[in-house]
């Protein structure tokens, strides 16, 4: 069996003033593309699915096209769970219209799928909560998928129907996986974890978090899973939440985050991206094939020493999205800044690095003078918090503003 593994596609999501949605079209098409040419029997979608609890119209239309295509008129089951960035219930809202192209939605880590039989020939075997075992068209042996989506630590407790609201969540889940596993999943089967959550190896060094993503490590949040909790039964475990594909350990089987398909943040800059293909076979280790995705922009940074530089350096990389650093003896005034954006159309953030400490330590310590009108005093903030004066248009916004109070 042929499973491909993907997550954390954040539909909708933006960068700066960027949109990410023709990006997101086109690297969705080449996952598409990679399920079709690689024979793939099954899709998981680790969560983060969308960017928000409300996410805009297009990102909602691209992703349900894009499922039933993955779907492959329901010959070809896509499982996709809630992750942190997501609004469960809306998740599960479409799930009848859903199973009839072969769509399975979990909200919740205690959501049931109801069952059903299609006459492509794809089936519910057995179902419960948290639980799910598929018979796929083309197939002889089921798949079985212990689904556990995103929640907050209490209302994970909540879910899973523990007593002892003390115990730690890792050992919560720890029983629930391992009373699942014990009544369902043999080696008649393929067997496997989906789940949203932060997973690690024990003793070993913890990855950070993606920059500008919702930690699920905070108070109220989620703490670390180890693999030591995973059921001996499960042959791989797929992971969404992590930006970065990795491999979290092999023991008791293959643990990996597939990681997001377009870089979302500069923290991941240079970042490659991929989706996993696991081929299985019941009571063997799975195998994972990386398949690196090619369509998203790059983010770059890039400190120049000077304007000149930057336009050089902006002229070799014309179709990336770019955070530039200048460095600059005072402030980089609003020609400067208009010439770097005449040059390059994405640049996401010019941040000026002043070589004049005395000049920044000047400004910082310059008094309030009050008796000055409020235009002056925006545009001395606006220095002050931005590093350069604030040109034309800004300066307008702050009138028209200004006019509306009076």
């Amino acid at each position: 069996m042929k499973l491909l593994h993907t997550s954390d596609w954040h539909l909708g999501k933006r960068l700066e003033n960027f949109s990410r949605n023709e990006e997101q079209q086109k690297v969705l098409d080449e996952i598409c593309i990679v399920a079709d040419s690689h024979g793939v029997d099954a899709v998981i979608v680790a969560g983060d699915l969308f960017d928000t609890f409300n996410p805009p119209t297009e990102a909602v239309d691209l992703f349900y096209k894009s499922l039933k295509r993955l779907s492959k008129n329901a010959t070809r089951p896509v499982i996709a769970i809630a992750g942190n960035h997501d609004s469960p219930d809306r998740i599960e809202s479409p799930d009848p219209l859903a199973r009839e192209c072969g769509i399975i939605f979990a909200g919740y880590p205690n959501s049931e799928v109801a069952s059903f039989e299609l006459e492509s020939g794809l089936k519910v075997l057995n179902s419960a909560e948290g639980f799910i075992e598929l018979s796929i068209p083309g197939n002889n042996c089921p798949l079985r998928i212990i689904c556990t989506p995103y929640a907050n630590e209490f209302r994970m407790k909540t879910f899973l129907h523990s007593e002892d609201k003390e115990d730690e969540l890792r050992n919560v889940l720890e029983k629930k996986w391992q009373a699942l596993a014990d009544d369902y999943c043999n080696d008649s089967g393929v067997n496997v974890l989906l789940s949203h959550l932060f997973m690690v190896r024990k003793g070993a060094e913890q990855p950070e978090e993606p920059d500008d993503e919702k930690p699920v490590l905070h108070v109220g949040g989620a703490q670390a899973i180890y693999t030591e909790n995973i059921p001996q039964q499960i042959q791989y475990v797929a992971m969404g939440h992590l930006h970065r594909m990795h491999r979290v350990d092999s023991s008791p089987c293959l643990v990996y985050y597939s990681g997001s398909p377009l870089s979302y943040s500069f923290a991941e800059a240079d970042q490659r991206k991929y989706v996993l293909i696991i081929d299985v076979e019941p009571g063997k280790n799975a195998d994972v094939t990386q398949i690196e995705l090619t369509t998203g922009k790059k983010l770059l940074r890039k400190r120049a020493e000077s304007i000149d530089e930057a336009l050089v350096w902006l002229t070799q990389n014309p179709n990336n999205l770019v955070e530039l650093t200048i460095v600059t003896d005072t402030f980089l005034n609003a020609a400067g800044r208009k010439q770097l954006n005449a040059a390059h159309g994405g640049i996401v953030a010019i941040i000026p690095e002043v070589r004049n400490i005395d000049l920044l330590s000047q400004t910082n310590t310059k008094e309030i003078d009050l008796s000055r009108n409020m235009e002056e005093l925006f545009a001395d903030y606006f220095t002050h918090e931005k590093g350069q004066q604030p040109d034309a248009e800004i300066m307008n916004l702050f009138k028209e503003i200004l006019a509306q109070e009076q």
